[in-house]
């Protein structure tokens, strides 16, 4: 019999009768597939059960039968169990099948999420750069080294061209530059945060028993983005005019409300309240419903756009009628950005970097700003439009700092400028 595991929380009655009643046990991994759980009852022996792995990421649970923890009495081995006890009784029940695989773990934290925040975006991630690496392996099985390892390839590979689905995956040519690398690094860390977290997940759920492994995976350094990209309302103008039908909608409503992509084609008529001016936006990245509220300029559009239409169609409706789909948007936003001579060409998400850029220029509070993109605090804000603030800083200064009167010498040419148009 392999020695008996320990566990701070249920290892002790005085322990035991620390913890909250609740009818969902307090589980301990005994070995892989297998956990003991003990059910705290009020005034009376908590019991002891089992979870046993039976495949197809499907678990068992039984309770020991004529038996009590021995929270009360002292341990008998028979109708008394204390947590070793327990442990021997438990280990009757083996595992039908093999332990968690990462791909499964993944999964399960997937499908855990759904109900609280968009998964789109970790779903395609593990889809591409976790599964097929890492995909088969057994959580328990994985160390340090191995992580270490994927998360280098991970950082090294050029970037994915869209490719039709059955094609050989293609790649775009690698870009070394120093930003090119940077980019690579990011892309990684957003990766691993998915990985770990799921493998987190798992472990809180008692699926492993320890985190260590990935613990000591550290994301890369010095992957800060530069400041965020925005266009100028003369580009903005520019863009609205060369952006035609159901796109040039798609277009202003990012511009006047700074609404995620998949936010804005999930909306509804009857989420526009044209008595308050606001946007209800019921599912978002993170999980949690927001009003965002609209200029008048922004109510106007909303409120033309939901004229003679019932409260169940979608506000925004791609060039064939149906919904904006995801990387429907790419294409005829970079033919706008052509007509519209933006060079080098933005993307989509790049709108609500405008409008989030304008809105703290024209000196909206951050936390204002934050509110209406949908961030909890405003750490994002301040990380990517905070040097856009006016403050009392930038007022002090250039108020207060010399000026020595400097005047351009007409009779001093600039040698370089005569080299440079040669």
């Amino acid at each position: 019999m392999p020695r008996h595991v320990r566990d701070a929380k249920l290892s002790s009655r005085e322990a035991r009768n620390r913890l909250k009643v609740q009818g969902k046990p307090h589980w301990r991994l005994i070995e892989p597939g297998l956990h003991l759980g003990y059910r705290r009852l009020a005034n009376k022996p908590g019991t002891w059960c089992v979870r046993r792995y039976v495949g197809q990421q499907t678990y068992t649970v039984e309770t020991i039968k004529d038996s009590v923890a021995d929270d009360y009495g002292e341990a008998d081995g028979k109708t008394i169990l204390s947590f070793n006890q327990a442990q021997k009784e438990a280990l009757k029940h083996k595992p039908k099948a093999g332990p968690l695989t990462v791909q499964q773990a993944v999964e399960d934290y997937l499908r855990h999420l759904e109900a609280r925040s968009n998964t789109y975006d970790a779903g395609r991630r593990a889809q591409a750069f976790i599964f097929p690496q890492l995909g088969k392996e057994k959580v328990e099985a994985l160390t340090t080294a191995r992580l270490r390892k994927w998360q280098n390839e991970l950082a090294n590979a050029p970037r994915r061209r869209r490719t039709r689905e059955g094609e050989p995956q293609q790649y775009l040519k690698p870009d070394n530059s120093e930003e090119g690398r940077r980019r690579r690094r990011s892309s990684a860390n957003r990766v691993l945060t998915t990985l770990k977290a799921a493998l987190n997940h798992a472990w809180r759920e008692g699926h492993v028993a320890s985190d260590i492994e990935w613990r000591r995976v550290r994301p890369f350094p010095g992957t800060v983005s530069a400041r965020a990209r925005y266009l100028t309302m003369q580009e903005a103008q520019r863009l609205i005019n060369a952006s035609g039908g159901e796109f040039r909608s798609l277009v202003e409503a990012a511009l006047a409300t700074g609404c995620r992509y998949s936010e804005l084609a999930r909306l509804t008529v009857s989420d526009f309240n044209a008595d308050a001016g606001t946007l209800h936006i019921r599912k978002s990245k993170s999980g949690k419903p927001r009003h965002v509220v609209l200029t008048d300029e922004g109510t106007a559009l909303f409120r033309r756009l939901a004229a003679g239409r019932a409260g169940s169609e979608l506000f925004l409706r791609a060039p064939r009628g149906g919904p904006w789909l995801a990387s429907c948007q790419e294409r005829p936003m970079r033919l706008a950005c052509k007509r519209a001579r933006i060079t080098p060409a933005v993307g989509f998400h790049t709108l609500r970097h405008t409008w989030a850029s304008h809105a703290v220029m024209n000196g909206a509070p951050l936390m204002i700003v934050a509110r209406n993109l949908g961030h909890a605090d405003t750490r994002m804000v301040e990380k990517h439009y905070g040097h856009l603030a006016p403050s009392y800083i930038s007022d002090a200064i250039r108020a207060g700092a010399p000026r020595f009167g400097f005047q351009p010498n007409k009779k001093v040419a600039t040698l370089w400028g005569r080299h440079h148009d040669r």
